[in-house]
């Protein structure tokens, strides 16, 4: 996923941009991670200790499992089917897992499931982003080993570099580079499709490779590598999932047409081109994408796949910072600082703590694995995760939102299922040998977002077991009139028919009430945006009493003071001299009470205590907030 890019509303396309502008932009933003796997995928399959003979049979297998495993998962799975399952414009595990509960609404234990899914989807998606910059960069840099011997003390340090780098530039935003995105990714697939030709040329045989029937000749021959080795073709889907999660910033006919009329053929052409090149001299396995290269080619190459990979890294860590902040706004995990970097894309935003952790993860892999071939061992289990879980989620969509039927639908799920099963289970295995960080950073990001949502919920709960009802509030207000200020009171709170604890604390100490008294709910809806008429729902109780709720979606900045203009009310003044906004911060006291483990509720207080406050969360004006303290129990 990528940052910077326009929203429909605001797309290029909407300015009379060319569908090619569209799709030179898709296919730089899109499909860096997937367009970078030509890079590892052959050399990894044939160097990778899986027993698979680098000759006729064995070569001509690969290159027969590779480009219909293309065709079945990105082709038809993803680009056909799976880009039709948007939410309002948008996709990703998020946007997938909000339509999926929507779909689940009637069926409580289902609904949970299918939300646990998501969840954990998108917590292997930040493992995946640690893996795939590491793995792509280390993958170019070692190019140099082909063109100077001895060199390959330098591959680390070079890579680390480039890495750091990269990260370090974050927060300064990608406006600038990212024009460039395109056209480098739409030169490097004419590249990869040039060097295919150029090696079919040399071995026009390897075109037999086109044929399914090789697929299984495939098992036969190779009666001992059964299904493991689809943990090595996998590599050549990584990305797949970046067509569904960016489709909110391009839509689904730019991604799809890039994808089959520059994408594809040019990852076929350099497949079947390393296969060539194998078949000529089976000792190029060690390498065989630099290798299918000319000799004078060699360092142009390892610079314009530097410069690829760069790229398809980018566009993963923009897609951290986007997940990250649909998770926020969905109420998965603590509020962090949104830093736009941008001031004419909103889509381009930073998130420090994001960044950073990310980069400590990298880094730490680099240095861990050393080369691109171990890392590939490790590679995998993540990805297929995430897919296994996507066709699961759009399972329950297809067949209880959109009511497809039965006898269309379960025959199309049960073989993308089967497929996705098999290459998650030929990745199993990877655990053992290093694939357990993503795995193992997967489920602590897990743990992290099932705690932070059973915590507010244990929060609001234990508020609601000391709170009074709004309208004995309000009567007692009218049998005991306190004294009224002038201006507008805002009180934040999660339950907009009891009375904030923050309007309590205030009329205790103070003994004043403003003339107007707005209790407001900020809800965070399952769609990506609202429209601007559905924004908010104001109710009057009368005696300068309001109730306002407003509405955001999970992609938008809610900004509070800006929404409450909305409201054209003759009562209301929200005018910012007029308007104080009073928040409540809780300080959570784990206890033995019925509600979650001990270790994970101390692991919420923590959170909590170091989340980014409402007040900056909600684009508040810092002079004009009080904040008022209550301790709960939990």
């Amino acid at each position: 996923m990528g940052e910077g890019i326009l929203r429909p509303a605001e797309h290029p396309a909407s300015h009379g941009a060319s569908g090619m502008k569209l799709l030179v932009a898709a296919a730089g933003v899109v499909y860096g991670d997937i367009g970078t796997s030509p890079l590892y995928t052959l050399r990894e399959v044939f160097a990778g200790g899986y027993g698979v003979q680098a000759n006729h049979e064995g070569v001509l297998g690969v290159l027969s499992l590779i480009f219909w495993s293309l065709i079945w998962v990105v082709s038809i799975k993803y680009v056909l089917f799976i880009l039709r399952a948007d939410n309002d414009g948008e996709g990703g595990v998020m946007a997938l897992t909000a339509l999926a509960q929507r779909a689940a609404n009637p069926y409580p234990r289902l609904k949970l499931v299918l939300v646990l899914l998501g969840l954990f989807g998108a917590a292997l998606f930040y493992g995946d982003s640690m893996i795939t910059p590491a793995i792509s960069v280390l993958s170019a840099i070692e190019g140099l080993e082909i063109a100077f011997e001895g060199i390959g003390h330098w591959v680390v340090p070079l890579s680390l570099i480039v890495l750091v780098g990269l990260f370090l530039i974050q927060k300064h935003g990608t406006a600038r580079i990212g024009i460039l995105f395109g056209p480098v990714m739409v030169l490097w697939f004419g590249v990869l499709g040039a060097l295919g030709v150029h090696g079919i040329l040399q071995q026009p045989e390897v075109l037999k490779a086109l044929n399914p029937y090789w697929c299984v000749h495939f098992f036969i021959v190779h009666p001992g590598v059964g299904v493991a080795i689809l943990g090595a073709v996998v590599l050549a889907l990584t990305g797949a999932e970046a067509l569904y999660a960016d489709m909110g910033h391009f839509g689904r006919k730019p991604i799809a047409r890039a994808w089959f009329f520059l994408v594809l053929p040019g990852l076929v052409l350099n497949y079947f081109g390393q296969g060539a090149t194998i078949l000529a001299a089976p000792e190029a396995a060690r390498n065989p994408f630099y290798l299918l290269a000319p000799t004078w080619a060699l360092l142009p190459m390892v610079a314009l796949a530097t410069l690829a990979t760069v790229i398809a890294s980018q566009a993963v860590i923009s897609g951290a910072f986007s997940l990250t902040r649909q998770a926020m706004q969905l109420g998965y995990i603590p509020r962090m600082f949104v830093q736009h970097t941008s001031s004419h894309e909103q889509g381009q935003i930073y998130i420090g703590s994001v960044n950073w952790g990310l980069m400590v993860g990298v880094v730490l892999l680099v240095l861990g694995f050393e080369s691109s071939g171990a890392l590939a061992a490790a590679y995998g289990v993540a990805v297929t995760g995430t897919m296994l879980i996507t066709t699961l989620l759009v399972s329950a969509v297809m067949l209880l939102l959109w009511k497809t039927p039965v006898w269309l639908a379960i025959p199309a799920l049960l073989g993308f299922l089967l497929v996705d099963s098999l290459f998650f289970a030929a990745n199993v295995p990877k655990i053992l040998q290093g694939g357990a960080f993503p795995v193992i950073a997967g489920i602590a990001l897990f743990v992290l977002m099932t705690t932070w949502k059973r915590g507010k919920q244990i929060v609001v709960e234990r508020l609601d077991e000391t709170a009074l009802p709004l309208p004995v509030f309000i009567s007692s207000i009218r049998a005991q009139p306190p004294h009224r200020v002038q201006g507008t009171a805002v009180f934040l709170t999660a339950r907009p028919d009891a009375v904030p604890h923050a309007l309590l604390h205030n009329l205790l100490h103070n003994q004043v009430l403003h003339e107007q008294v707005v209790l407001l709910t900020v809800a965070s809806e399952d769609t990506p945006r609202v429209a601007a008429d559905r924004r908010f729902e104001v109710d009057a109780y009368g005696d300068g009493f309001f109730r306002v709720i407003l509405h955001f979606g999970f992609i938008e900045e809610p900004d509070v003071p800006a929404a409450l203009k909305l409201c054209h009310l003759n009562e209301l003044d929200f005018s910012p001299m007029r308007t104080t906004y009073f928040l409540s911060r809780e300080t959570v006291i784990p206890t033995k009470r019925i509600g979650m483990a001990r270790w994970r509720e101390a692991l919420f207080a923590f959170l909590l205590k170091n989340a980014n406050s409402n007040l900056r969360f909600f684009n508040l004006p810092l002079n004009r907030v009080i904040e008022l303290g209550t301790q709960v129990e939990i």
